[in-house]
């Protein structure tokens, strides 16, 4: 197939590439490059690589593909709520033109990355599709709002789906420390503190970003009509984790560091444990490469391997919210 990548120069975006290439798919890839300083390693190159904001993508750029991969947006809650305009303009507004152009372009399938965030203050535990969405932030927002206007487009020739992606964390070439895995882990590595700005008890649904690659890929090989204008939640039943057991976690790993509660957020109010059936029962082949445990020891051994010091975790090479800040004049 010939499949459009929007966002390949972020997180998940190098293992995406990758994995699309070994499945013998030819590439196009779309990106405003915002953060180059977070490359950390050499990426597989797509066959066709466009430097441009996706706002400003056309239908002729589109046009000839078979599928689109939307990544591309302001991505996570604390960078969508430095400026809510942006984060609207881009994550919302600009997904549903694209998806309409993508429309125009004849392009049948339209993955778009989506997120469990989006049930914010959990009513239950176990949360599944069809649970209350309780958004909490401008970004949570915005992938709500894209959710319904691409449910709307959907038709015969043109079929949606959304990836309600867990918590991302692990190992990317594209490295970044502002994911609570990640923040958590690499600061115990660098300053010998494992920091818990809430109180530990939030539920977080995780998923190592090379993981939800292959759930992009794992769907754009499934039929059509079995995932026609679906929501999935990405993730695994048994990758649900309190803050406070990943800070366990690290303490296995990094043995003196030790745990501050730093109370910065108190009582976070996003707190959701999330059902993956759905998954399973779509994708019945389909199981996660790497558990919490096994992505945090790939990780914490890569963080050893390239000295991360406590420099790194201070300066702004590795936290997206430093680099928005620094290049929101490229976005505004």
């Amino acid at each position: 197939m010939k499949v459009f990548v929007t966002g390949h120069r972020g997180y998940i975006g190098p293992h995406l590439i990758e994995l699309l290439k070994k499945s013998g798919h030819q590439v196009t890839a779309c990106d405003i490059e915002l953060f180059p300083e977070c490359q950390v390693q050499d990426v597989v190159a797509p066959d066709h690589e466009l430097k441009k904001d996706l706002r400003h993508l056309t239908v002729k750029d589109l046009e000839g593909h078979d599928a689109i991969m939307h990544l591309a947006a302001i991505s996570n809650d604390p960078m969508g709520n430095i400026n809510a305009d942006i984060t609207y303009s881009i994550n919302r507004d600009g997904s549903i033109e694209l998806a309409k152009l993508a429309k125009q372009a004849g392009v049948k399938r339209f993955l778009f990355s989506s997120s469990c965030s989006i049930y914010g203050k959990g009513e239950h535990l176990d949360l599944d599709e069809t649970a209350s969405l309780t958004p909490l932030t401008p970004y949570a927002v915005s992938k709500i709002e894209t959710e319904k206007a691409l449910s709307q487009m959907a038709d015969p020739a043109f079929s949606p789906v959304y990836l309600r992606n867990s918590t991302a964390y692990g190992w990317s070439p594209m490295f970044r420390i502002d994911l609570v895995v990640n923040n958590l882990l690499a600061c115990a590595v660098a300053k010998g503190d494992i920091r818990i700005m809430s109180d530990g008890r939030p539920w977080r649904p995780l998923i190592h970003c090379r993981d939800i690659a292959h759930a992009f890929v794992a769907l754009l090989h499934t039929p059509a009509e079995k995932i026609h204008n679906k929501a999935i939640n990405i993730g695994g039943n048994e990758e649900n984790y309190q803050v406070k057991d990943v800070a366990d976690k690290v303490q296995r790993l990094v043995p003196n560091a030790k745990i501050v509660f730093t109370g910065e957020v108190g009582n976070d109010p996003r707190d959701y444990r999330v059902n993956f059936n759905l998954l399973n029962k779509l994708l019945p082949d389909f199981k996660l490469e790497y558990t919490l445990d096994s992505g945090m020891d790939d990780l914490f051994h890569r963080l050893k391997k390239m000295h991360f010091s406590a420099a790194d975790f201070d300066g702004e090479r590795f936290v997206r919210l430093k680099l928005l800040k620094k290049h929101l004049s490229l976005i505004a």
